[in-house]
C-alpha cells in the first residue's frame, strides 16, 4: 500500500510539472504572431483602439480571422494586406510612410518649420518697425532710402546713440 502511495504521488508531481510544458506549446508563438498582428490592426467600431485592445465583437471576431490566417501559414504582411483590402489603408493603427501617407508624417514639421519662419518674419519687422519709429522721432535725423534696410539699421542705431549723446550733455 505504502509503494502505491509512492506510486501516484510521483505520477500526480510529474504531471504537474509538465504542466507549464504543456501550456508553452508551439501554439504560444502563435498568439504571440496573433497579438502583433492585432495590436496593429485597427477596430472599425472602437476607431481609437486596436482589434486587440477592443473589447467590441467585431473585434474579437477581426482577431480570430487573425489567428486562423496566422494558423494556415500566412505571413503577418500577407494578414495586414487582407485586411486593407477589405477596410482600407485607414485600418492600420500606423499608416505606412509612402504615398499620401507621407504627408500625414511631414505635415506636422513643414507646419511647424512654417511658423517659425512666420514668426521670425513677424518679429523682424516689429524690431524694424521700432527702430524706424524712434530714429523718425530723433532730432535732426536725416531721411533715409526705402530701399537699403542694412543703411536703415545703422542709421537708426546711430540716431539713438546720437540722442542718447544729446541727453547726456545737456545734464552736464
Amino acid at each position: 500500500m505504502g509503494s502505491r502511495w509512492l506510486v501516484t504521488a510521483a505520477l500526480l508531481s510529474l504531471s504537474l510539472a509538465a504542466a507549464p510544458a504543456v501550456a508553452q506549446s508551439p501554439d504560444s508563438g502563435l498568439e504571440a504572431k496573433v497579438r502583433d498582428v492585432a495590436a496593429s490592426l485597427r477596430c472599425p467600431v472602437c476607431q481609437n483602439l486596436s482589434i486587440e485592445d477592443s473589447p467590441s465583437q467585431l473585434a474579437r471576431d477581426m482577431k480570430q480571422v487573425v489567428r486562423q490566417r496566422l494558423a494556415a501559414g500566412e505571413t503577418p504582411d500577407e494578414v495586414r494586406r487582407y485586411f486593407i483590402s477589405r477596410y482600407g489603408e485607414w485600418v492600420l493603427t500606423k499608416p505606412r510612410a509612402a504615398g499620401v501617407n507621407l504627408s500625414v508624417w511631414l505635415l506636422p514639421l513643414v507646419a511647424l518649420l512654417g511658423g517659425a519662419v512666420v514668426v521670425w518674419t513677424a518679429v523682424r519687422r516689429w524690431v524694424r518697425q521700432g527702430d524706424a519709429a524712434r530714429l523718425a522721432a530723433a532730432p535732426g535725423a536725416p531721411a533715409l532710402p526705402a530701399s537699403a534696410p542694412d543703411a536703415l539699421e545703422l542709421r537708426a542705431r546711430k540716431a539713438i546713440l546720437q540722442a542718447s549723446l544729446q541727453e547726456l550733455e545737456s545734464e552736464f
